[in-house]
């Protein structure tokens, strides 16, 4: 009888093996953190679902990319004035970046099944519905509710990814494919956005986005998890003053630093100078209403506390901001200094994706080999490298010896350093934050990417000023971004990860009563941590923990 309620103890928290009559029971984790996950009764099922999965998140870098290629036959039959040309393209990210925190905190309440599905069918629908816009308006407002959707099912899927998946190299692997897969998606929509304008219609371009993402949707509805009930267990309440703060901060902050390029006059427009002063006052009073005022934060001021996090978080901004830069100018760089065609400039991006498939799959199967650190300065490595082969680029270059290695670098830098920080953030965070932690990480995003072209616009328009011509301002743009990611690389060197082994997740370490930020500590007696040992790696975090429970031995 003894034996029985110990296993009933144990049951609830982890699976537990029996070593014999007189041999403590443990907790396998490196058993559980290279197993199928028991919400999916076969292989097939499993795989099933992280095709589905990650052929959906793909789509928001599929309408990002290949958007950009469609504009320009807009601009005429849309009558789309000079200084609006650019909404279209940054509305999308605009009501992506507003909402992300909202509809994480929904993900958390609800669970990812119900606002993953809902929010990729909103997705789809609008996307459908903007190949049907017949003027400029509608176009705006099908891009805005794209951007919603977006704003749902990402975090939702960071979410569904995080609680489904345990510490290990099963869950490495699997954020590792979702880096890899963004890429490919973001290369896609530039192929197909050129093939449909070229052979159909720009039309075309939102039908075939759609038709790529029904059958995932389908998938998703057939093999996600339901995980509702366990979400409404956690009692997760909407933070409404958060919400009443931070979208209209957002979204003023996001509108102003994404609309400074394309007004007359810049940042010395009124429009901008208003809606960055209002933006900045909402998210001045978010932060009092979460630090003091909100029952149940938006954004709890704890998750900062998670050692490392805050350094990562800036590596992230810095990172991604300097991707968008690559990304930016690069490409004009390519067609308007080097006078290479577009579809040209489409193939030469092509190492960028393929590479960011193979080193971002790598990276899941070394995840628990090497330690984080060394990977985050890998990463940084490339990134600096990257930009450094633009900034020194001659003119008439060679493709192998500079744009090449310059493509690969890139996918070298993004899609190892997107890897590692999800992995660290859902493996630092409960259950009941998975949908927080993907919200944190693609506002970072959103935001970094956003800052850095406002930045590079400023910085280019002050070259253009003072006599430089096209190609040094490009130069001058890459030069910044040399700068802000050897910044990013010194960051990296601060951020002691551990390797991302097996290790126990964080409802059971609080089960156990163990605290993992004290090196050595002695565990607290309970039912779950009677004879237990802890061992940390030098990270001294969650990622790094390596713990064996033992139970009581039978008296």
């Amino acid at each position: 009888m003894a034996k029985d309620n110990k296993m009933a103890l144990l049951e609830p928290v982890v699976t537990v093996r029996e070593v014999s009559e007189d041999l403590p029971r443990t907790i396998d984790v490196e058993k559980l953190g290279r197993q199928r996950p028991a919400e999916f009764s076969s292989t097939w099922l499993e795989v099933a679902f992280i095709v589905s999965m990650l052929g959906s998140l793909a789509m928001a870098d599929f309408v990002i990319g290949g958007f950009q290629v469609v504009l320009p036959a807009l601009i005429e039959p849309f009558h789309i004035p000079p200084g609006s040309q650019t909404w279209p393209s940054s509305v999308l990210t605009l009501v992506a970046g507003a909402f992300l925190f909202p509809l994480g905190r929904v993900t958390d309440m609800y669970g990812g099944y119900l606002v993953f599905n809902g929010g990729l069918l909103w997705f789809t629908v609008w996307t459908v519905a903007a190949g049907f816009a017949g003027n400029f308006t509608v176009l705006v407002l099908c891009r805005a509710m794209e951007g919603l959707g977006t704003a749902a099912f990402l975090p939702a899927g960071i979410s569904l990814l995080g609680r489904i998946y345990r510490p290990g190299p099963r869950k490495n692997l699997v954020f590792a494919l979702y880096g890899a897969i963004a890429p490919l998606g973001f290369f896609a929509g530039i192929i197909i956005g050129g093939m449909a304008q070229d052979l159909l219609s720009w039309r075309w371009y939102f039908w075939l986005g759609a038709i790529i993402t029904a059958p995932c949707c389908l998938g998703t509805l057939l093999t996600t998890p339901h995980d509702y009930a366990a979400a409404r267990e956690m009692k997760v309440k909407m933070d409404w003053w958060g919400v009443l703060t931070t979208v209209p901060g957002l979204t003023l902050f996001f509108y102003a630093i994404t609309e400074s390029s394309s007004t007359p006059n810049g940042w010395t427009s009124p429009q901008i100078i208003i809606t960055l002063v209002l933006g900045i006052l909402f998210l001045a009073a978010a932060v009092y209403v979460e630090g003091w005022v909100a029952a149940s934060p938006l954004i709890p001021a704890d998750i900062f506390r998670v050692k490392y996090i805050k350094r990562m978080l800036f590596c992230l901004l810095l990172s991604w901001g300097v991707f968008s830069l690559y990304l930016f100018y690069s490409n004009f760089y390519i067609q308007l200094v080097l006078g290479r065609r577009a579809l040209t400039t489409a193939i030469w991006f092509g190492p960028w994706a393929a590479g960011g498939l193979v080193l971002s799959t790598m990276s899941g199967f070394i995840l628990h080999v090497l330690p984080g650190r060394v990977l985050l300065i890998l990463s940084g490595t490339s990134k600096v490298l990257a930009v450094l082969f633009f900034a020194l680029m001659p003119d008439n270059p060679n493709y192998w010896a500079w744009v090449f290695p310059a493509m690969l670098f890139e996918a070298a830098c993004v899609d190892v350093l997107w890897t590692v920080s999800n992995v660290f953030l859902t493996t630092s965070l409960p259950r009941h934050r998975q949908g927080l932690a993907g919200a944190v990480i693609s506002v970072t995003l959103f935001l970094g990417g956003a800052l850095f072209l406002a930045v590079g616009d400023v910085a280019r328009e002050q070259f253009r000023a003072a006599g430089m011509d096209l190609k040094g301002q490009y130069k001058g743009v890459f030069w910044i971004g040399v700068g802000s990611a050897g910044v990013a690389l010194i960051t990296c060197f601060f951020i002691r990860l551990g390797k991302a082994g097996c290790t126990l997740t964080v409802e059971e370490r609080q089960g156990a009563n163990l605290d993992a930020g004290l090196d050595k500590a002695e565990p607290k007696l309970g039912p779950l941590s009677r004879g237990a040992r802890t061992s940390e790696s030098d990270s001294d975090t969650v990622v790094g923990v390596e713990t064996e429970m033992e139970g009581e031995k039978k008296p």
